[in-house]
């Protein structure tokens, strides 16, 4: 308990007073009773008379506030000295001190005037007035001092009675003020670390970098002038306390007074009081600071991200505005040029982005507060730089096809001007001739030859080649070139016909007329009929468009193009995608268990390798098992069942939900990886730059360390229940649809068991043993109130606000009450850990689902409403789902019951 923050203030300190006291008419020596009572002396004072019953009052009540509540509960002794005084002012002084005394009397000694004649009426004064003074305890007049030794101790008395106990009155006052004040700045100081405190948990965070860097500038400069007047305070306490204690310093045979130890445990109570502050202050303040410096760093990334994603945004636009593919060789070689520019431009942006985006993660594996707001822009990130690049590469792509297209064009429309140029260049003269026609058909067959540099190997190859890039434009350029080609074909068959009739046999001379371009005959392509299907649309084409091959193949092909053009498009069943998922799930299982198979056989059995065991830092010793976990068991599992199985369900994909339901027991052994996951990630951390892991990584050709594989298993249990809802959509209202939902569910159960698992073995402080506890059910934070929820006394309360933040953890035989705990552990990420508070045997609890005025919160109540918990869920799902889990077990302990 903070003594501090709670102590009544007291109506008079020594500084009040200080005056009255100087007068020194009541001392309060230090000395004690034989029973321990304390002792206040009212020496011989001239002027007591006169005192003010003000005065009077104020000096004796903060006398006897002196003496802690024990000693005080004894009663006080007073010793009243009027040795040198008369009768007159004994009474006077017992009338005063009987009206007015605050606190409770044990005994009154009265050294009684020295004078014979003044000693005489005092004792006849002493027996006609004793019921007059209305004390209800014995009035004792002495002589001497002798006589008072005979009741008090002589150590107990300072020496103007005749004893040996050491007391100046200066340095009593002192001493009185110097604790008074240290008590003041103790409670002063405490009071400015809790006002700053609040004033900290209530400070929002800023928006920016700029106002963010001041705010923590501005709190760390406050944090360290607190600091700073903490180690004054603590300074004066010290300085204090061997002020105090130096009698005892000085000489060796000095003993401090009981008033004077009380003093000693005062300072030392109050220090012990001002270091636990100190304590409470630096932890509140440690994670506001982290949580300040995490703002800044999440403005940083935040700013960055904004001028990062413009940038990123202005390239998608520049390379949005590339849709031109070109009508021509030069053009399409202007666009390449162009891409290469766009593409070079956008290097530095995309490194940044990836540079910005891997700094992302690192902020949320050190666990920043922000992860629902740095995730999605790591994800933005990655997604604009993937996109661009599969941009950059899809318009190269279509940009050399296009190259391609056009140069083939290009030749072909060069072939027929060549060819075109051939038939215009035979002379008719010379062709008349048997021989001249020879030479000619010669030429002629020779440069039909060429025609093979313009094909392709089939027309699915054309089509497949070109689909993507045939824009209307193209289309027409490419049936001109068509046109061109049959004319130019036409031609020369009417040609050889002619040299052909020449050679074999020689008539009358005739005349006859070179052919030009503009004169050959035109015709049109012939019609064809519309194929009905996608799977036949090459045979209707070859079907309704008889081509000589071995002569015109790039006319087939570009007319096998077109008539596919206006093929009828065929939608793919649903079991084509149903097929797609199963062979991903199959390619990916199988890289899966390749990556569990090199990590065993590169790493884990490195580690026996005689070769390499001077490498092996001495932390890693014996320790595979902590580092690989049964990583083995889960490889052996997958590669002997679970990758055959699904490699069965190719042919029957129904198969596949019966593999998970067969194995629903064996996928438990993810939970023994899981739980191991912590021990091995703290081992790693302390290993895992070591030459040895370098030396394994290099001979494997792992572009990622080791630790990145063992994150494997617990990406792989997961992936498992996304491919299983693909499969669902695909699958619905079909005879397997529930074998997929109970798969499904199957899966879904074992990673939340997984889950809680993690979280259950974060328990500390629990002295039972939570297997006993039974079967955990649910786990989840909250915030809690009860109803006899003190105060917030100390600073570090201050973290807590109104509700207490805790973590329940639901077994059928009790609730257990956790408090969330995050620790650094060496300097790397935080780890979390679930301090046990509280605990309730499900067995005496009731339930009420609604309370008013929120209906997130519920109430649970423990014996009879003896302890009442309300619990604020962050949804109302969440909240019905808690109630009804909550109801099912108090509903089984009764069924039980019966």
């Amino acid at each position: 308990t903070d003594e501090i923050m709670q102590q009544e203030i007291r109506p008079l300190v020594a500084v009040d007073i200080i005056e009255q006291l100087h007068r020194q008419f009541a001392i309060l020596s230090g000395g004690r009773g034989k029973d321990g009572a304390p002792i206040i002396t009212f020496p011989e004072c001239a002027g007591f008379s006169d005192i003010p019953d003000e005065d009077f009052l104020n000096v004796v009540t903060y006398l006897t506030s002196i003496p802690s509540l024990e000693a005080a509960s004894i009663g006080f002794i007073i010793i009243i000295d009027r040795r040198r005084d008369k009768w007159s002012a004994v009474k006077a002084s017992l009338t005063r001190i009987a009206g007015a005394f605050p606190g409770n009397l044990q005994l009154v000694f009265v050294l009684r005037p020295s004078r014979f004649i003044q000693r005489t009426i005092a004792d006849i004064g002493i027996k006609l007035y004793r019921d007059d003074f209305k004390m209800k305890v014995p009035i004792i007049m002495l002589n001497s001092v002798s006589d008072l030794h005979g009741y008090i101790d002589k150590s107990q008395l300072t020496r103007e009675l005749g004893g040996t106990l050491e007391y100046g009155h200066s340095q009593w006052i002192h001493h009185r003020t110097a604790i008074e004040n240290f008590a003041m700045t103790v409670k002063t100081t405490a009071q400015m670390l809790q006002t700053f405190g609040t004033d900290l948990a209530e400070t929002e965070l800023p928006n920016d970098v700029k106002c963010t860097e001041e705010l923590l500038s501005a709190h760390t400069d406050h944090h360290t002038k607190l600091k700073d007047e903490l180690k004054l305070a603590v300074k004066q306490g010290a300085t204090l306390l061997t002020c105090i204690r130096e009698p005892v310093t000085r000489s060796a045979n000095s003993k401090l007074s009981p008033d004077e130890l009380e003093n000693v445990a005062t300072v030392e109570r109050l220090l012990a009081q001002l270091d636990e502050t100190e304590k409470a202050f630096d932890q509140f303040w440690t994670k506001h600071h982290l949580k300040l410096e995490q703002c800044l760093q999440l403005r940083h990334f935040e700013h960055d991200f904004r001028e990062v994603k413009l940038v990123l945004d202005n390239l998608m636009e520049a390379q949005a505005s590339f849709a031109d593919i070109g009508d021509s060789v030069t053009r399409v070689e202007n666009f390449l040029k162009e891409q290469k520019q766009l593409e070079d431009k956008g290097q530095e942006p995309l490194e940044k982005a990836q540079s910005l985006a891997l700094h992302g993660e690192q902020l949320i594996q050190n666990n920043h507060y922000a992860v629902d707001s740095i995730r999605p822009k790591c994800v933005e990130l990655r997604r604009i730089c993937d996109d661009f690049t599969n941009e950059t590469k899809k318009k190269y792509d279509i940009l050399g096809k296009s190259l391609e297209l056009h140069k083939q064009l290009d030749k072909a429309s060069q072939w027929c001007e060549a060819g075109i140029y051939l038939l215009a260049s035979q002379a008719v003269d010379k062709c008349q001739s048997q021989e001249g026609a020879e030479t000619a058909l010669v030429e002629i067959e020779k440069f039909l030859l060429t025609a093979k540099e313009h094909q392709l190997s089939n027309p699915k190859d054309f089509y497949n080649q070109f689909d993507m890039i045939l824009t209307p434009e193209i289309k027409a350029n490419a049936q001109r070139i068509l046109q061109k080609l049959e004319d130019v074909q036409e031609m020369f068959d009417k040609r050889q016909v002619s040299l052909k009739k020449l050679a074999a046999k020689q008539t009358r001379p005739v005349q006859p007329v070179a052919p030009h371009p503009e004169s050959s005959p035109k015709r049109g392509s012939p019609k064809t009929t519309r194929p009905a299907g996608v799977g036949t649309c090459h045979e209707a084409a070859f079907k309704h468009t008889p081509v000589d091959l071995s002569s015109n193949t790039l006319v087939c092909l570009l007319r096998v193009y077109f008539l596919e053009q206006f093929a009828n498009t065929v939608t793919l069943p649903c079991f084509f995608s149903f097929s797609h998922i199963i062979n991903e799930l199959i390619e990916t299982e199988r890289v899966y268990v390749e990556e569990l198979q090199s990590i065993i056989e590169g790493y884990a059995s490195e580690m026996d390798n005689p070769n390499l065991v001077h490498l092996i830092p001495s932390a890693l010793q014996n320790k595979k098992d902590v580092l690989f976990g049964n990583l083995p068991e889960i490889y052996e599992f997958h590669n002997r069942h679970v990758l055959p199985e699904i490699e069965n369900c190719i042919e029957n994909p129904e198969l596949l939900a019966r593999c998970f339901l067969k194995r629903k027991e064996d996928l438990q052994i993810y939970e023994k990886y899981c739980q191991n996951k912590p021990r091995s990630e703290a081992l790693w951390r302390q290993c895992g730059d070591s030459v040895f892991f370098q030396e394994c990584q290099r001979k494997l050709d792992h572009k990622l360390s080791l630790d990145a594989y063992l994150l494997k298993p617990v990406q792989r249990i997961t992936k498992y229940q996304l491919i299983l809802k693909e499969m669902l959509k695909c699958s619905k209202n079909s005879e397997g649809t529930a074998d997929l939902e109970e798969a499904l569910a199957t899966v879904l159960d074992i990673i939340k068991s997984v889950n809680d698992s993690m979280h259950q073995i974060a328990i500390t402080g629990y002295e039972g043993d939570v297997s006993e506890l039974g079967k955990l059910l649910m786990q989840g934070s909250f915030n809690v109130w009860t109803d006899h929820k003190k105060g917030h006394n100390k600073v570090k309360d201050l973290a807590r606000f109104k509700p207490m933040q805790r973590h329940l953890f639901l077994y059928t035989k009790m609730l257990l009450f956790c408090k969330k705990r995050e620790e650094n552990t060496d300097g790397h990420e935080k780890t979390a850990s679930y301090s046990f508070k509280n605990s309730l045997k499900m067995s005496t609890v009731g339930i009420t689902e609604n309370v008013k005025g929120d209906n997130k919160k519920f109430e649970i109540w423990y014996n009879g409403r003896e302890e009442v918990y309300i619990i604020q869920a962050s949804s109302v799902e969440l909240k019905n789902t808690w109630i009804s889990e909550i109801r099912k077990v108090l509903t089984g302990q009764l069924e039980a019951c019966r």
